[in-house]
């Protein structure tokens, strides 16, 4: 009777301990945020929870090979790259405009022909857009970056996938796809300067050389002052771009003679040059646009860029998005040096080096998924008529030209031609192959030197015209 009792009991407790439970109030769950799509901006983007801000997150991996008509032996031919980008894109509607910010983070790996490197990282862009106004780093408002030039090697224009600089911009908006941008630009990303020694017009001298003074640029006092005007259609578009550079030296009155700096002794007054020029200013101008194509086949497109520079060589150089130290344009053997500006030796004044280019290409899609692109452009260096190539005096030459004689001004033009074919079978995933043919034509000869079949120097040259080169690239593409 006891277990019974102590039975009935314990489901009495059950019974009782339920009914409280259930008289109490029920704890409401949190409402769950799904996350929901914002369409205002075009797809992939998403409402962060619990603001107004549209989010888009995406990214690249790119791998590609290099295949480079080698010189010599000791020169790689072969070269591997793999990249990998991730961009960031938030936007938020304010009773002021848009306010945007934009980040975009790139990796890459390189070795071989396209120089050994760790992992790098790299800030390609990184920006703040508040109505008309744009500031950080983005790609220059000297070029488009509407402009369809799907080339994988370099091109002499400024193009916009390599033309990213450090920037405060405001874009002034008109209405019907007219627009006009006035930029303060990093003028320090634009420098093209060439550290030769004073050769002394190449007595004594062991490897070709230049009669004038080489610059080494100065620290930057003002920023590059970019300006453009913009039209962009359904059809396609148009830019006007100019911009003013600062060039400033910092030694060019001193030579390097057995490890110790020596002034440059004026050759007429036999006086020492001033310790530094005075500063220069170099300016570039340029026209370009594209349009759309479609009598040729759905979306199909042609583009050109037309640049002149006065003393502003970066603007025209590939898209530069550094200083160059040392710069050069080669072919083969020929290495010929460029420059901003040299150094009269005779004044101690900045002459500016001129430089103008003509690119463009065509865009044809043979079907939905087969593309093919065919590009080139041409550039002309012209140096103050003072500059000179010389011939070593010592050791002897070999072939043509006499030892310390001159063979030319440092004038040249330099001819690239390429095409490649894109395979997409699926969306947004390429496959491309690439040739780039590359002709540099000095407009008078030149001493190169010689060297072995293992690629040592001899300590001899020889005197060249034009030399050619070309590039193979195979390109494996995938955006997400």
């Amino acid at each position: 009777m006891a277990s019974v009792r102590t039975l009935l009991l314990g489901c009495a407790a059950i019974v009782t301990g339920g009914a409280q439970a259930a008289d109490l109030p029920a704890k409401t769950a949190a409402p769950v945020e799904y996350v929901r799509v914002c369409s205002t901006y075009g797809t992939g983007f998403f409402y962060v929870p619990g603001t107004d801000t549209c989010l888009r997150v995406s990214g690249r991996v790119r791998a590609e090979y290099l295949y480079v008509e080698p010189v010599d032996r000791t020169q790689d031919s072969i070269g591997f790259r793999a990249r990998g980008r991730i961009n960031l894109d938030a936007r938020t509607p304010t009773a002021y405009g848009l306010l945007r910010t934009y980040i975009r983070m790139e990796m890459t790996r390189n070795t071989g022909a396209y120089g050994f490197s760790s992992t790098t990282p790299n800030i390609a862009q990184a920006y703040v857009q508040f109505g008309g106004l744009t500031a950080g780093r983005a790609v220059s408002f000297f070029t488009d970056p509407n402009l369809p030039a799907p080339n994988f090697g370099d091109l002499r224009f400024d193009d916009p996938a390599n033309a990213e600089v450090n920037l405060l911009a405001y874009t002034f908006s008109f209405g019907n796809g007219f627009s006009a941008t006035l930029s303060l630009e990093d003028g320090t990303q634009r420098q093209v300067n060439n550290e030769l020694d004073f050769p002394l017009f190449g007595v004594g001298s062991t490897s070709p050389v230049f009669a004038p003074i080489a610059s080494t640029y100065a620290g930057e006092r003002i920023p590059d002052v970019v300006a453009n005007v913009r039209y962009t259609g359904t059809w396609g578009g148009v830019q006007l771009s100019g911009a003013l550079h600062q060039i400033r030296d910092a030694s060019a009155g001193f030579t390097t003679v057995d490890g110790v700096s020596v002034p440059v002794i004026n050759p007429v007054t036999g006086l020492p040059n001033p310790a530094f020029a005075d500063t220069e200013y170099g300016f570039a101008v340029s026209a370009l646009g594209y349009a759309n194509v479609p009598a040729l086949g759905e979306g199909d497109a042609v583009w050109f860029s037309a640049t002149y520079t006065d003393g502003a060589i970066g603007y025209l150089n590939a898209g530069q998005a550094s200083p160059i130290s040392n710069g050069s344009i080669s072919a083969g053997s020929l290495a010929m040096a460029i420059t901003d500006a040299f150094v009269d030796p005779f004044t101690g004044d900045f002459k500016n080096n001129k430089a103008y280019s003509i690119a463009g290409g065509l865009n044809h899609n043979w079907t939905s998924t087969i593309q093919t692109n065919v590009f080139g452009s041409w550039m002309r260096f012209d140096a103050p008529g003072i500059a000179q190539y010389t011939i070593p005096a010592t050791p002897l030459t070999i072939a043509e030209g006499t030892a310390g004689t001159t063979t030319g001004l440092v004038d040249f033009d330099e001819y690239r031609i390429g095409a490649n074919v894109i395979w997409t079978p699926v969306k947004d995933f390429l496959i491309g192959v690439e040739a780039l043919y590359i002709r540099v034509d000095p407009r008078e000869r030149v001493a190169v030197p010689v060297t072995t079949a293992s690629g040592d120097a001899t300590g001899l040259f020889r005197a060249t015209g034009s030399e050619s080169t070309w590039e193979g690239r195979l390109r494996v593409q995938r955006d997400f």
